[in-house]
């Protein structure tokens, strides 16, 4: 349910342009954009509250689509596996106890971006707005995109994120307006267990009989004879694949028959079980920064592993198990591509070899860090 919504959402904010559905290179179209669900046609085409332009290509964006980037989440709950507290709406699938549709939690206004210097750029976790029934959901994704097309800051940019829109305004005020364009109230933000940061590593079973395996990929950076076998093993048995929100590989729909060779030929080019991997690793994160980055500073991709390996040196020092671990996660600039900002300890890069470190974020990422100490 979560994967076909985020589709379907993806679908229902995508620019209606022909151009972006073929993508063709060197003569050979590689991306055909597959026919949306009737009902995303038909509550885009609706507009009784005022979300769309009359008459436009471009029914919810008019001629000057949004302020700036807007990223949706869509989990289930306590699988806080995509962040979704960093990001623009979150949703949370809820269903009733035999597991049928009933809805979705709604969350609004988290970010990670800031500026160096600027007290008015933060980074901000989204809050609760409310519950609405499963046939509502693109009406309100709807309404909360029109509020920021409207109201979001367009006289400067850095302003011009919906989390400073919600800070500005408060929740209440922001859901008072939502639900202007969405045409009667919200209910109840429903309770939901506590939040887990689950990385799907290593071997699992889908519960359909065939298996998934989880693949930590340093930095998100597959290279060399890792490359070549992965896509090897990934055509041999035509294995769909996912990239998680930590940029790490989930090969699916595997057949336990095919487990044996899949492991030895992983295993033949490098490429190690997540139990292999230092756990403070395996919970990092960084962006690429330097030198692929106009906007990094400082090293960030290159720069970490070196950085944990003396963490690990150090913790040894003072005692503790080579199995303790906290979420690590370290950016060449303030943007927060890797989102430091709800890491347990952050680097940000605030000038040539140097970063400011932020402590304190939560091992589910649900906590806003605290700048500890800059340069």
């Amino acid at each position: 349910l979560a994967q076909k919504y985020a589709n379907d959402i993806a679908d229902l904010l995508a620019p209606q342009s022909g151009a972006y559905y073929d993508v063709w290179l060197d003569g050979e179209k590689f991306f055909s954009h597959e026919m949306e669900d009737a009902k995303v046609t038909a509550d885009r085409a609706y507009n009784g509250y005022g979300t769309n332009f009359e008459g436009s290509p471009e029914p919810i964006y008019g001629n000057l689509f949004l302020p700036r980037k807007f990223k949706v989440a869509v989990t289930i709950p306590g699988d806080n596996s995509v962040d979704m507290f960093t990001n623009d709406m979150g949703l949370v699938v809820m269903t009733d106890a035999q597991g049928k549709l009933e809805g979705f939690n709604v969350l609004v206004g988290g970010g990670m971006g800031r500026s160096h210097g600027k007290a008015n750029t933060f980074p901000r976790l989204a809050d609760s707005l409310g519950f609405v029934p499963a046939d509502d959901v693109f009406h309100i994704v709807k309404a909360v995109v029109a509020v920021q097309r409207d109201y979001g800051r367009r006289d400067d940019r850095k302003q011009a994120r919906l989390k400073y829109l919600v800070d500005d305004w408060g929740v209440d005020k922001f859901r008072e307006v939502v639900e202007q364009y969405y045409g009667k109230k919200m209910e109840a933000f429903r309770p939901l267990p506590a939040w887990k940061f689950m990385d799907y590593l290593g071997w699992m079973d889908q519960g359909d009989g065939k298996l998934a395996y989880g693949i930590y990929v340093q930095n998100g950076r597959v290279k060399g004879e890792a490359k070549k076998t992965l896509r090897a093993v990934i055509e041999r048995y035509e294995i769909p694949v996912s990239i998680t929100a930590n940029q790490n590989l989930i090969l699916r729909n595997i057949s336990p028959a095919w487990k044996d060779d899949i492991i030895s030929s992983l295993t033949a080019a490098g490429i190690k079980d997540v139990e292999q991997w230092d756990p403070l690793e395996a919970g990092s994160m960084a962006c690429p920064a330097l030198p692929l980055c106009g906007l990094a500073i400082a090293e960030a991709e290159r720069g970490l592993p070196d950085v944990i390996s003396r963490l690990r040196t150090v913790l040894g020092n003072l005692g503790l198990d080579s199995s303790e671990k906290f979420i690590i996660r370290m950016t060449g600039c303030p943007n927060g591509c890797a989102r430091p900002y709800n890491a347990e300890v952050g680097f940000v890069g605030d000038g040539p070899n140097s970063y400011q470190i932020w402590l304190g974020g939560s091992p589910s990422c649900c906590r806003l860090a605290e700048v500890y100490r800059g340069r």
